[in-house]
C-alpha cells in the first residue's frame, strides 16, 4: 500500500511540476523578450544578475509548489487530478474557439468595408485610417474580442468547435457562390477560411487526444492488457508527447526572431492587399497547440499511470472516437 501511494505521489508531483515549469517558462519568455530581463540562462552561463537569478529561482519555486500541493492533498487520486487538468484545458480551448470565431467575423467585416471603400463612411476618417494599421487593429479590436471569448466560455459548456467546422464549410461555400455566380472574390474571404481552419485543426488536437481519436498503429497495442496500454501511454505521453510540445515552444519562443514570437509582437499581416489582419494570430496558434497539447499529455500521463497501477474507475472511451 505504501509503495502504491508513493508511485502515485511521484506521478502527481511530476505532472504538476511539468505544468508549473510551463507556466514559469511563459512568464520568463515575456520578461526576457518583452521587458529585456537577462533570462535564467544568463546565470547558468556565469553572468551575475539579480533578475536572471530571480528568473531561475522561479523554476525551482514552481517545482517546490507542485511538490507541496501534492503533499498537502495526498488523498486525491490520479484519475481525479487527470480529469481536473482536462477540464481546465477544455475551458482554455473553449475560450479560444469563441475568440477566433468573434475575431474572424469582426476582421472579415472590417476588411470587406475597407476593400469596398465603405470604412470611412461607417467609422469616420481617423478611425478608418487606424483600422488599416495592424498595430491598431490587433490591440484595439482583436484583443478585446479575445477577452470576450473567454467571458463567453465561462457561461457556456462544451467545446463548440463543431460550430466552427460548420462555419468553415459555410465560408467556403460563400467563396464558391460569389466567385462562380457573381464573379466576386476578395482576399479576406480565403483568409477567413484559413484562419478558422487553422484554429479548428490545432485547437481540437488536445480534445482528440483525450478522446483517443488520433491515429495510432495498433500492431501490438490493441491486444495489450489495460496495464500494458497504461504503461505505453505513460511513456508516450512524456517521452514523445511532452518532448514534442517543448520542442515547439523552445524553438517558437526562444528568441525575438523565433517563428511564433516574432510575428505576434510585430502584428505580422499577409501581403494580400485588403485581406484580414490575422496572420500574427495564426502564428500564435502553433504556440496554443503546443501549450494545450502539453497540458493534455500531462493529464494523459496521470490517467495512464492509474491504468498501469490498476486503479479503479477507469474511463471508458467510446469505440467510435478511437482510431
Amino acid at each position: 500500500m505504501a509503495q502504491s501511494t508513493t508511485s502515485a505521489h511521484i506521478a502527481r508531483t511530476f505532472g504538476w511540476a511539468m505544468l508549473a515549469t510551463l507556466l514559469v517558462y511563459l512568464i520568463n519568455t515575456v520578461l526576457t523578450l518583452g521587458f529585456q530581463w537577462p533570462g535564467p540562462a544568463s546565470v547558468l552561463g556565469g553572468e551575475v544578475s539579480l533578475l536572471g537569478a530571480l528568473q531561475l529561482a522561479l523554476y525551482v519555486l514552481g517545482v517546490v509548489v507542485a511538490w507541496q500541493w501534492v503533499s498537502r492533498n495526498p488523498t486525491v487520486t490520479l484519475r481525479t487530478e487527470a480529469e481536473q487538468i482536462n477540464r481546465f484545458n477544455v475551458f482554455l480551448i473553449r475560450g479560444l474557439f469563441w475568440s477566433v470565431l468573434l475575431i474572424g467575423l469582426a476582421d472579415m467585416a472590417i476588411s470587406f468595408l475597407r476593400v469596398e471603400d465603405l470604412l470611412e463612411g461607417v467609422f469616420g476618417e481617423q478611425l478608418a485610417r487606424d483600422l488599416g494599421k495592424p498595430r491598431f487593429r490587433g490591440p484595439e479590436v482583436h484583443m478585446p474580442l479575445l477577452f470576450l471569448g473567454f467571458v463567453i466560455a465561462c457561461v457556456t459548456r462544451g467545446l463548440a468547435f463543431h460550430w466552427l467546422a460548420l462555419l468553415i464549410v459555410v465560408a467556403e461555400l460563400a467563396i464558391v457562390f460569389t466567385r462562380f455566380v457573381f464573379s466576386y472574390e476578395q482576399a479576406f474571404m480565403g483568409d477567413l477560411v484559413r484562419f478558422w481552419y487553422a484554429a479548428l485543426f490545432l485547437f481540437a488536437s488536445a480534445h482528440t487526444l483525450y478522446a483517443d481519436g488520433h491515429v495510432r498503429v495498433d500492431v501490438f497495442y490493441a491486444g495489450m492488457s489495460p496495464q500494458g496500454k497504461g504503461f505505453i501511454n505513460a511513456i508516450g505521453a512524456t517521452a514523445m508527447g511532452c518532448a514534442m510540445c517543448w520542442t515547439i515552444l523552445l524553438n517558437g519562443l526562444g528568441s525575438k526572431s523565433a517563428i511564433i514570437y516574432s510575428p505576434m509582437v510585430n502584428f505580422e499581416v499577409s501581403q494580400s492587399g485588403f485581406g484580414m489582419y490575422t496572420k500574427y494570430l495564426m502564428a500564435g496558434f502553433l504556440g496554443v497547440f503546443a501549450i494545450t497539447m502539453l497540458i493534455q499529455f500531462v493529464s494523459q500521463f496521470l490517467e495512464a499511470t492509474a491504468d498501469y497501477r490498476g486503479d479503479p474507475d477507469a474511463r471508458v472511451i467510446e469505440s467510435a472516437s478511437a482510431h
